[in-house]
C-alpha cells in the first residue's frame, strides 16, 4: 500500500461530499489533499505529542500559503471552550478569511474542537481532518460532528460542520500507544455489533491479527467501519433517526469518561464498557439473549479492551450523569440497545431503575 493508490470512500451529501483516503504516506502526498484548499490561509491544529511527529510533513505541503499552527496539550480535558478561544484568536492574527482552511492533525479530541472552530469562524469555513489515531480514523473524523466539552458532561456544545477531506495515513498509527490502539478497536466493534453481522463474525476471525496491528487487517477494518458510517450519514446526516444508533454504548461511556474527570479512561474503553453495560440492559429488557452480550464480551476481552466500571464509581452519580446526555427527550431516557449482534434500535422512556439495577450490579 503507497500513498498512490490509497483506499478510497466516498462520504455522500450532495455539494458537501467528500473522500476519505485510507493507506500509507498521505500526509506527505500533498499533491492529493491540497487540492482540497481553496484560499490561501491554513491553520493546522494539532497537540504537543502529534505535532513533533507529524506537523513537518504537512507543512511541505503547505509552501506557499500564509499558514501557522496552534498546540493543543494532549488530551479529553483539553477539548475546551478556552482553547476554542484560543484557535479562534490563531486565525484572527493570521488574518484568515472565510476561504481560509483548518487542518485537523490529531485524534478525536484535536479533530472535533478544530472542526468546531472552524465552524464558527466567519460563520463557518473549510477544514481537513488529518486523524492519527484509530479511534479518530474509524469514528469521530467521518460525519462532522465536532464539539467541546463542558463540566457537566461530554460533548454538550457543538455543531455539525462536515470537512472537506479525511486523510487517515495508517503510517502514524506505529507511534500510536497499544492502550489508545486498543481504545480505537472498540469503535470498530461497536459499528459491527449495531449493524453488520458478517463484519462482527469477520472481527472475530481476526481479532489476533488486529490486536497484532496487522496491516492488511488494519486498513480492512478501517475500510468496512468508515463504509458503514459513511452510508448511515448519508441517510441521516444530523442524528434525526438512524444516525443515532451509532451512540450504542456511548450514554453509558459518555457518564464513566465524565466520572473519571476524563483521565481514567480512553473514549473508547468508556465505549466498550458502555456497550457491554447497554448489553446487559438489552437482555434485562428481553430484547436480546445471553448468548450476545457473552459474545460481545469475548471479542472485547480478545482485543484487551476493559469489560467493567472502574474501582470506587457510584452507581447513582453514573445516572444522574446519563440524565444529561443529548439524546434524551422529555426528562426521560432515550438510549440505544440492540436485539442481538447486528441490530440495534432507539428505545425511548428507559425506566431508570432498571438502569440503575445494570449499574448497581456492575459496581457491586
Amino acid at each position: 500500500m503507497n500513498a498512490s493508490s490509497p483506499t478510497t470512500i466516498d462520504v455522500t451529501l450532495g455539494e458537501r461530499s467528500y473522500p476519505v483516503w485510507i493507506g500509507r504516506g498521505l500526509l506527505g502526498d500533498s499533491t492529493r489533499w491540497r487540492a482540497r484548499l481553496r484560499g490561501r490561509h491554513a491553520l493546522v491544529v494539532s497537540n504537543t505529542t502529534v505535532a513533533p511527529l507529524y506537523l513537518e510533513r504537512v507543512a511541505q505541503g503547505l509552501a506557499g500559503l500564509a499558514w501557522a499552527s496552534f498546540q493543543l496539550d494532549d488530551g479529553e480535558a483539553h477539548k475546551s471552550f478556552a482553547n476554542v478561544e484560543r484557535v479562534l484568536e490563531a486565525l484572527a492574527k493570521l488574518g484568515a478569511t472565510r476561504d481560509a482552511c483548518v487542518i485537523a492533525l490529531g485524534g478525536g479530541v484535536v479533530g472535533d474542537l478544530a472542526g468546531f472552530s472552524a465552524a464558527c469562524w466567519m460563520r463557518g469555513i473549510d477544514f481537513i481532518q488529518m486523524p492519527t489515531t484509530l479511534l479518530a480514523m474509524v469514528d469521530s473524523s467521518v460525519g462532522g460532528k465536532t464539539g467541546v466539552n463542558l463540566p457537566a458532561g461530554k460533548n454538550l456544545v457543538g455543531a455539525f460542520h462536515q470537512p472537506r477531506a479525511v486523510v487517515a495515513d495508517i503510517d502514524t498509527l506505529a507511534t500510536l500507544p497499544d492502550r489508545e490502539y486498543r481504545a480505537g478497536l472498540a469503535e470498530v466493534v461497536k459499528g459491527a455489533a449495531i449493524g453488520d453481522e458478517p463484519f462482527f463474525a469477520w472481527l472475530e476471525a481476526h481479532a489476533d491479527a488486529l490486536a497484532a496491528r496487522d496491516e492488511a487487517a488494519v486498513i480492512e477494518a478501517i475500510a468496512r467501519k468508515v463504509a458503514y458510517k459513511a452510508g448511515v450519514v448519508a441517510r441521516d446526516e444530523t442524528e434525526q433517526g438512524e444516525r443515532a444508533l451509532l451512540n450504542l454504548g456511548h450514554t453509558f461511556g459518555h457518564a464513566l469518561e465524565t466520572a473519571g474527570r476524563y483521565t481514567t479512561l480512553l473514549h473508547g474503553e468508556g465505549v466498550a464498557v458502555g456497550m457491554l453495560l447497554a448489553a446487559r440492559l438489552s437482555e434485562r429488557l428481553d430484547m436480546s439473549a445471553a448468548a450476545d452480550t457473552a459474545r460481545l464480551q469475548r471479542l472485547l476481552v480478545r482485543i484487551g479492551l476493559p469489560v467493567a466500571i472502574p474501582p470506587g464509581m457510584d452507581a447513582e452519580q453514573l445516572l444522574a450523569l446519563m440524565r444529561l446526555d443529548k439524546k434524551n427527550t422529555a426528562g426521560t431516557l432515550r438510549l440505544i440497545l440492540w436485539c442481538g449482534i447486528g441490530k440495534a434500535e432507539i428505545v425511548a422512556g428507559v425506566n431508570e431503575n432498571d438502569v440503575l439495577a445494570v449499574l448497581r450490579e456492575a459496581t457491586a
